[in-house]
């Protein structure tokens, strides 16, 4: 049963991290490469805030959310001046410096040789020490991040964000403040991929660069494309397909050495076929063409 557990934990922590990318991408248009940076600023801040200062889970949890959303702007503000794919290209160059910094700043993050020894979260004094009650804690997490930028996708906020995605020069003829409201979403995103990252790390208990790659930002733009953009069903529905996909060819007791490169190959099927037939995915709204 532990395992089934397992599988809803990790599906609640994409479900985050693909909502907080749709915002990004879906709401805003932008299509970004450093998402998986932000998820591993995140999983670090709050690891070192609880290893090395002694702070429970939630402060440590906060602070890495505001760490984030700031550290985003070092991207956002430079680079939200550019468009199409120079914007790309930006983003892929911070992914590739944060994944640098915590793979060679040993001293702080022990590099390749990763954190072991995360503490577990505790909720009123009880420690989170079961795959159970991790799928419960990361449920409620999860649904409480989702309540919140549901709020963001239905609030006045939210719709401009869609009508800069749609015609940028049509909402500054308007009055909005478009560049603002791009550093905006994208500061607002990066603070919550900040929470996967905490929830990712209080679960394994070790952290490492290599879970937070240029290849983790590609799986989670690979989510937004098949389960859809622009809307809250896609997202999830993209989460859960990509975390279950690997664990359905189990089933089909395919060896470990050819299952990798099978997922792989899946993976790269679907984004063809979908970005031929169906540019918004399986229930999306926006489509990247």
């Amino acid at each position: 049963m532990n395992y089934l557990w397992h599988i809803l934990v990790m599906i609640n922590i994409y479900i985050i991290l693909a909502l907080s990318f749709n915002l990004v991408a879906g709401y805003t248009g932008l299509l970004s490469l450093c998402h998986a940076a932000f998820y591993g600023i995140g999983a670090y801040a709050t690891t070192l805030l609880m290893m090395k200062a002694g702070w429970g889970f939630f402060p440590s949890l906060l602070a890495a959310i505001l760490l984030t959303g700031v550290l985003s702007l070092i991207i956002a503000v430079p680079s939200l001046r550019l468009r199409g794919d120079y914007f790309v290209l930006a983003t892929l160059g911070f992914q590739i410096i944060v994944f640098t910094i915590l793979y060679n700043w040993v001293s702080l993050t022990r590099g390749p040789y990763g954190i072991p020894g995360i503490p577990i979260p505790k909720v009123f004094g009880v420690e989170v020490n079961t795959v159970f009650r991790y799928f419960l804690f990361s449920g409620v997490i999860a649904g409480f991040c989702s309540l919140l930028l549901w709020m963001l996708k239905t609030s006045p906020f939210g719709r401009v964000l869609k009508a800069i995605r749609e015609d940028e020069i049509a909402a500054a003829a308007l009055g909005k403040n478009v560049s603002g409201l791009k550093v905006t979403a994208f500061a607002i995103a990066a603070g919550f991929a900040a929470v996967p990252g905490a929830l990712f790390a209080g679960y394994m208990r070790y952290i490492d660069p290599t879970s937070f790659t240029l290849m983790e930002s590609v799986f989670i733009i690979a989510i937004i494309i098949i389960g859809g953009a622009g809307n809250f069903i896609g997202p999830v529905v993209g989460a859960a397909f990509m975390v279950l996909l690997p664990e359905a060819l189990r089933f089909l007791h395919i060896p470990d050495a050819i299952a990798a490169n099978m997922r792989q190959i899946i993976y790269g099927l679907l984004l063809i076929i979908l970005m031929r037939y169906r540019p918004q995915g399986l229930f999306g709204e926006y489509g990247f063409e």
